[in-house]
């Protein structure tokens, strides 16, 4: 393992990630809030020590290898997650121990969107947006942007795309090189903001706003400026622009890409894993809509339609943002909705949980069994449209799906062993787990109250949720250690 070359790759990502704190100062400076000072201090840390990591290892230069991809990847999340908690925790309002500002910070980077926070309306504007401006970063991957440029320093990035791009194949690119790769996910990337931003404001948001919430928006993350999330403005058209970037950010960016480079959109109404996801979205919407009607709920039928497709929409695709506090619908409600977090987006998206591909693939292995039962000597391949699906893929998704069970079984007996009833514990480690932010119980409207203890098992749950859970886990065994 070249331990000099993973500090080098370390310290240059520390050094351009101190940058991103420089938005913050100009918003802390035109709205001359408290977070001037806090967010100089982070950035002058985070440079600092970025430079430091990397001045003695600046002449070393070696390809990565697939181990130092693993390692640099798990490296940076929880290196850049402490350093994005610094003007948290620095900022006098508000007043956050390194704990909370740690977990607000990784729930930000993973685009999980659980919050400590209370009172978002009253607090300092170049904290909010900094929350907001944290899960844009963290929604494609900062590792992903960081490729682009490593060739340029001598470093190979192809084993960062594999550690880090979500899915179950992890080796196809979109571009023959990774950096072009990379390009083209963010240009596609900045698009889709930008296109977000326009809509939200041209729909009557402030410009502050807009840009706000078309970061976390398009992220997949959930983090709002206010405290009544997009119920805030009471708009149906800004809910109606809401449900449409969540959707088409929850599709797999390898159709956005074709869609640029080919120029037509065919291949959307082709692709198995999307027609699934929007046949799923449909059914839960319908269940939940239907739940909200008949119980009485809501007297209008507009209202229920309303309510709880917006809602099913933003669960459903691991966003978190919400119209009402779905926690306290009748009790099938919210269970149906925490369950179809576990589905999520699409791979290859922005967004959390096992993803569509992965779901898909288990349901088609399971109905090939069956059949196997009923024509023992027969051949059945699984196919996702016309290609066959190696086996090996196969057994890879069987063993993530199984490794994601249980390491949620453990993990949900861990945090209810630290106080937390059950409802709390399976809905917080379900939403940390599969990057969804809003949970029931006590952590139905934010995550202050639980325990510090549990906060840190909250966060481990979502390094693992956002890593794809084998990436932080490979560190793990002893086999991954040795020469």
């Amino acid at each position: 393992m070249h331990s000099s070359v993973i500090l080098r790759v370390v310290g240059v990502l520390l050094m351009l990630f101190s940058f991103s704190m420089v938005p913050p100062i100009v918003v802390a400076f035109i709205y001359n809030d408290s977070g001037l000072q806090p967010f100089l201090a982070a950035f002058l840390i985070t440079l600092l020590s970025g430079l430091f990591i990397w001045l003695p290892v600046q002449h070393k230069k070696a390809e990565l290898r697939t181990r130092d991809g693993f390692v640099v990847v798990v490296l940076f999340w929880t290196v850049l997650a402490l350093s994005g908690s610094l003007p948290l925790y620095l900022s006098p309002q508000p007043d956050m121990s390194f704990t909370d500002a740690f977990f607000e910070s990784l729930s930000g980077l993973t685009t999980t969107g659980a919050t400590v926070l209370t009172g978002l309306d009253e607090l300092p504007k170049s904290i909010l947006y900094y929350r907001q401006q944290l899960q844009w970063l963290g929604g494609m991957g900062i590792v992903v942007l960081a490729v682009a440029v490593l060739p340029m320093l001598g470093i190979g990035g192809m084993q960062l795309y594999r550690a880090e791009t979500p899915g179950p194949i992890k080796d196809s690119k979109l571009t023959p090189r990774i950096k072009e790769t990379a390009k083209a996910l963010w240009y596609i990337y900045l698009t889709l903001t930008i296109s977000c931003v326009i809509a939200y404001w041209a729909a009557g948001m402030e410009l502050f706003d807009a840009i706000c919430h078309g970061f976390s928006t398009v992220a997949i993350g959930g983090f709002s400026t206010h405290d009544k999330s997009i119920g805030y403005f009471n708009s149906p058209l800004i809910e109606a622009i809401t449900m449409f970037f969540m959707l088409t950010s929850a599709v797999n960016f390898a159709l956005h890409f074709m869609t640029r480079h080919r120029g037509s959109i065919r291949h959307y109404f082709r692709d198995p894993e999307l027609k699934v996801m929007f046949g799923f979205i449909t059914a839960i919407s319908l269940v939940v809509c239907l739940s909200l009607y008949i119980g009485g709920t809501y007297d209008s039928p507009l209202q229920a339609l309303r309510y709880g497709l917006f809602q099913t929409i933003s669960i459903a695709t691991t966003t978190g943002y919400g119209l009402q506090d779905f926690s306290v619908w009748p009790s099938l409600i919210p269970i149906v909705l925490l369950m179809a977090s576990f589905v999520g987006a699409c791979a290859g998206s922005t967004g959390g949980g096992l993803k569509v591909m992965r779901v898909l693939l288990l349901f088609k292995q399971g109905s090939r069994e069956i059949r196997r039962l009923v024509h023992p000597n027969a051949v059945f391949l699984v196919k996702i449209g016309n290609s066959a699906v190696p086996d090996r893929v196969i057994e890879a998704v069987w063993g993530f799906v199984g490794a994601y069970l249980a390491l949620f079984i453990i993990l949900m007996l861990a945090v209810m062993a630290t106080g937390l009833d059950f409802t709390s514990g399976f809905s917080a480690v379900a939403a940390s787990m599969n990057n969804l932010g809003p949970g029931l119980g006590s952590v139905a409207n934010h995550y202050g109250d639980i325990s510090s203890p549990t906060k840190w098992i909250l966060c481990f749950a979502m390094l693992l949720g956002r890593l794809e859970i084998f990436t932080l886990l490979v560190l793990f065994s002893p086999t991954f250690w040795r020469r």
